[in-house]
């Protein structure tokens, strides 16, 4: 009698985020995984209570394959300054990787207590604030303000609204970075003045 296969809960997870990566997150059910894996659904609701569960470790996966991919483009050759960097490494993941890209920042979050990635919008204030000269609380509202410009972009090219040419998008977060700055410098002068 031949051995039987054992799934453990990794290569369902992986699973997962391959059948989210090739066909979209609406494409993921407990038959799509079996399917996959060649197995009955019995192994994945052994592992998970349910396909809330699998989903939510299926996000945390993909916010890590996300989280290395920025890692990665820290490490490749270009000329953007660090801040620039995350924000195009973020536009790159939405050209390279759509789906996940969909997944992981165009879900719905409505009973979601605190997104799982909100703790790397406050990693990049200190690159902000040497930049800049920027305080904490005005590096983070400068931060909102480009983020709305780099995921309004990112969301474009994830859903294929508009091709990706780098090349614009670098020179568009340029604009953006030195129009906004401009604009914080402008205001802390008159704040300045008043005083």
């Amino acid at each position: 009698m031949p051995r039987k296969t054992v799934i453990h809960k990794q290569d369902i997870i992986n699973a997962a985020v391959e059948i989210v990566r090739t066909n979209g997150y609406e494409s993921l059910n407990a038959r799509a995984i079996a399917q996959y894996l060649g197995c009955s659904t019995q192994p994945i609701f052994s592992n998970f209570r349910n396909m809330e569960d699998l989903t939510g470790n299926v996000v945390q996966r993909s916010l890590e394959i996300y989280n290395d991919f920025v890692a990665e483009e820290f490490r490749r050759p270009h000329d953007y300054p660090p801040y620039k960097t995350n924000g195009m490494a973020y536009i790159r993941f939405a050209v390279e990787e759509k789906n996940l890209f969909k997944l992981l920042f165009m879900r719905d979050r409505t009973n979601e207590s605190s997104p799982a990635e909100e703790s790397t919008f406050y990693d990049v204030l200190p690159l902000i604030m040497k930049a800049t000269g920027l305080d904490r609380e005005q590096a983070s509202l400068f931060h909102f303000e480009i983020w709305a410009a780099v995921h309004g972009i990112a969301v474009m090219v994830a859903s294929s609204y508009y091709n990706a040419d780098m090349d614009l998008i670098s020179g568009t977060l340029t604009d953006v970075y030195q129009g906004l700055l401009y604009r914080f410098r402008q205001k802390e002068g008159s704040d300045e003045e008043r005083n």
